[in-house]
């Protein structure tokens, strides 16, 4: 999401203006960019030739995740590590059946699987559907098999920013496609630019949707992180520097965030977002259930990872999988008619924003 930025102005004096009033910037205790990016790079240090399993759980949780809420819990035992659903933070608004939330497990178990393999500890990922469900990975022995996949783990981030607008290479597309193949799920690429209007559409129709429901906005507002302060004392949510949007203080943000938080805007913003994308990818499980969403998770994981190591951006557009009416005509758009889609990212050349905070490995551990 974007704060207008007109109604934002700061000036080269250190002096925000907000209204009529203005603050010193000195008094605002929003952090500094400087110590964010310190603390991201340390979350994405590299991993050691032997890591332990506690290394291995902190590139689990640089997966990508529904409003970054991390919603995951891993038990480390003997031969395995169990990724458990934190339902604590669950986000029933715009994901009252956890949907979202088993596709996060699904995206984390993939980078824990892609990481062991590549630092010598290979093994195998099922769910098991007993109780509230659980991924297991459980190891194996073999030979390390570093991967462009890995390397590219510390790097991925969702870029919500407006990408370059040019034509995905065919070579790129081809990587993608493969490196998404998961049994049990379909990818449908898009990157005709008739069925992008098309896609475009029904995601401005989720957006309208989901912004008429005040639910829906506070539920979003609580996720939100307005200054790097607050981003890296919670570790988790939607930090707006990661987005291009100015740091405020935390008792300006929300009010801001009212104010310039309209629909029509948003609207645009999608359009402009879609005009400036190579394409769309669409994860539709062959099933609908826990099982089969996270591997829909993995599927996602697997092409944003692949993305990144072609120095390509993406960033999800779920709203016509959220909104439940819409469904029926995305799995039309996508050829699969009758079928559930899971999520929608879209893809392209972009810029490189400040990464997404993460919680401490111990704050995750069951």
């Amino acid at each position: 999401m974007a704060l207008n930025r007109r109604m934002i102005l700061l000036g080269g004096g250190g002096v925000l203006l907000a209204g009529t009033g203005a603050v010193s910037l000195s008094f605002l205790q929003t952090g500094s960019s400087e110590g964010y990016a310190a603390s991201m790079a340390a979350s994405r240090a590299a991993l050691g030739t032997d890591p332990d399993l506690k290394e291995l759980v902190r590139f689990a949780t640089l997966a990508a995740n529904g409003h970054n809420t991390q919603p995951w819990r891993f038990r480390l035992t003997d031969g395995r590590i169990d990724i458990l659903p934190d339902f604590t933070r669950r986000t029933p608004v715009v994901d009252p059946d956890d949907h979202h939330l088993y596709a996060s497990l699904g995206c984390a178990a993939e980078n824990l699987s892609i990481a062991a393999a590549a630092t010598g500890r290979p093994g195998a990922t099922r769910f098991d559907d007993a109780g509230d469900g659980a991924v297991v990975f459980e190891f194996s022995s073999g030979a390390s098999t570093p991967s462009a996949l890995y390397d590219a783990i510390p790097r991925r981030q969702c870029t919500r920013m407006e990408y370059d607008g040019n034509a995905a290479r065919a070579a790129d597309v081809s990587a993608l496609a493969a490196a998404a193949s998961v049994p049990g799920v379909d990818v449908v690429l898009i990157t005709d630019r008739p069925q992008l209007d098309r896609m475009r559409d029904l995601i401005v129709a989720g957006n309208t949707a989901q912004l008429a429901d005040a639910a829906f906005v506070r539920e979003l507002k609580q996720w939100i992180r307005f200054n790097p302060r607050d981003a890296l004392a919670a570790g988790d949510g939607l930090y707006g520097g990661c987005s291009g949007n100015p740091t405020l203080p935390a008792w300006l943000g929300p009010i801001m965030f009212d104010m310039a938080f309209q629909t029509q805007a948003e609207n645009d913003k999608i359009v402009r977002q879609m005009r400036s994308s190579a394409g769309i990818a669409v994860f539709v499980a062959a099933q609908s259930d826990r099982a089969h969403w996270v591997r829909a998770g993995q599927a996602c994981q697997r092409f944003a990872l692949q993305a990144t190591a072609l120095g390509m951006k993406q960033a999800f557009l779920n709203q016509p999988t959220e909104v439940s009416k819409l469904r029926p005509d995305l799995a039309a758009l996508v050829g699969l008619p009758g079928r559930r889609p899971n999520l929608v990212m879209r893809f392209g050349y972009g810029p490189t924003m400040p990464m997404s905070p993460r919680r401490p490995v111990e704050a995750v551990l069951a």
